[in-house]
């Protein structure tokens, strides 16, 4: 008997509610936060408002429990038969010594498996330099050709129709049909984006389609349908899904939209603010003509004040030769009878000596002054008659008259006024031709520049 009882003071005894409480803090503490993935079954809500579950495969099965704190952050609400991916930690329910597995957070198991993969592209595309703004393009202010790219029955392609004939009906607007939706459409995304670039019809790419699922937009998400995107030489706008929807193409393409109707939006012009614009422009235009034929009318005006009719320049020049040749005759005639004047003083004191011894000396000197005399006169004559050649042919020179007669020529309009340029006159227009000896009736059949 106290052998017994020594054996049984040296075993440790644990009640069951130790034991479970012990198998739980070593699943808890030894088991990190983990992904299970499998199919929901037995699923109860009771009106604490936790859920419990059983997620299995087709082998085993676990016990779950998502409590409300954790279940109401949920987006979907999940049923039976319904495959999920779920994170949380491994435990032991302690009353009954049930394993289980507390949940922290849930969702479709191939909607999961997609986000994955949309993360996975996203991260190395980015790292390629495929999103970078720097090599993103503008659009063109004034597309001359629109493309769409999507299918040709979709809402898309009504609501981008209708928004482009509201706002610029003469717009022209190319369909690429493609499936938008399904396993051939990224294909057929990536074909329609290469004819679009080979035929080279329009100059800005729509790549739409309407809303819908992550399953259902995947193809816009494939990394073929972005870097076909990425080499695409024409400029191209992404509007798929609703704006909350972000795909792989929103982040290539060189614009993004958050719907069709605001994709063809963005790619037309709006008629009416275009025609605003241009009666702004009209206006402005219609005003500053005014102005500058207001002052070119000024301007003429004032110049018509100084010009001086040729009649008038003429008949200055001839009173100016006419008081030139009058101060010349009366400077020869001066000369002359200063030089009579000497010659008869000369005469009078020769007159006065009359010796006959000195008669031939004088007669002789009285000769040779009088050849000197002769000669100067003569030198004087020739020198003034030359002065006054020079002067005549002075004025011969700048008189218009004198340009009359070395062929040049004084053209007016029927109206008087002289043409200098020839802009001022139009082919047909009648003109007068002054010539030396008289005026010509003209009539101008075309003008050639000089540099011509």
């Amino acid at each position: 008997m106290e052998s017994i009882v020594t054996e049984a003071n040296e075993r440790q005894v644990l009640t069951v509610s130790q034991l479970n409480r012990r198998a739980r803090q070593l699943l808890e503490t030894h088991l990190p936060l983990l992904w299970v993935e499998g199919e929901i079954s037995n699923l109860a809500r009771p009106s604490s408002g936790h859920w419990y579950f059983s997620l299995k495969d087709d082998a085993a099965q676990i016990r779950c429990a998502m409590f409300r704190n954790r279940n109401r952050n949920i987006s979907f609400q999940p049923e039976d038969g319904q495959h999920l991916l779920v994170r949380g930690r491994v435990s032991l329910y302690e009353n009954r010594g049930d394993y289980q597995l507390i949940v922290e957070h849930m969702e479709p198991a191939g909607i999961g498996a997609l986000q994955r993969r949309f993360d996975q592209l996203k991260k190395q595309l980015a790292a390629e330099g495929l999103f970078d703004l720097a090599r993103k393009r503008d659009l063109p202010a004034f597309a001359k050709r629109i493309g769409v790219i999507t299918s040709p029955s979709g809402a898309a392609i009504r609501d981008v129709l209708h928004v482009l004939q509201r706002r610029f009906p003469s717009l022209p607007v190319y369909i690429y049909p493609t499936p938008v939706q399904g396993s051939e459409a990224a294909a057929g995304i990536v074909r329609a984006l290469a004819r679009a670039n080979r035929h080279r019809s329009c100059d800005l790419l729509l790549l739409t389609r309407g809303g819908g699922s992550l399953e259902d937009l995947w193809p816009f998400n494939e990394e073929i349908v972005a870097r076909a995107i990425f080499q695409s030489e024409i400029p191209v706008v992404s509007a798929v899904g609703h704006e909350t929807d972000i795909c792989i193409s929103d982040l290539v393409a060189d614009a993004r939209a958050p719907t069709p109707s605001a994709a063809a939006e963005m790619a037309s012009p709006d008629r009416e603010e275009i025609r605003q614009v241009l009666e702004g422009y009209r206006r402005w235009f219609t005003r500053h003509a005014a102005g500058r034929i207001a002052s070119a009318e000024l301007q003429l005006h004032n110049l018509s004040k100084r010009l001086r009719h040729p009649r008038q320049v003429l008949e200055s020049q001839q009173q100016r030769l006419d008081y030139l040749e009058m101060r010349l005759l009366s400077a020869l005639t001066l000369e002359i009878q200063q030089k009579n004047l000497h010659l008869e003083r000369l005469s009078q004191r020769l007159a006065q000596h009359t010796p006959g011894v000195l008669l031939p000396r004088y007669t002789e000197r009285l000769q040779e002054l009088t050849r000197r005399l002769r000669t100067a006169m003569q030198h004087v004559i020739d020198d003034k008659s030359q002065r006054f050649a020079a002067r005549v042919a002075l004025l011969q020179a700048v008189s218009p008259l004198g340009t009359l007669e070395r062929g040049y020529a004084i053209v007016r309009r029927e109206s008087g006024e002289i043409v200098s340029q020839i802009a001022a006159v139009q082919p047909g227009e009648k003109l007068e031709v002054r010539v030396n000896d008289g005026s010509l009736d003209c009539e101008v059949l075309a003008a050639h520049p000089i540099n011509e």
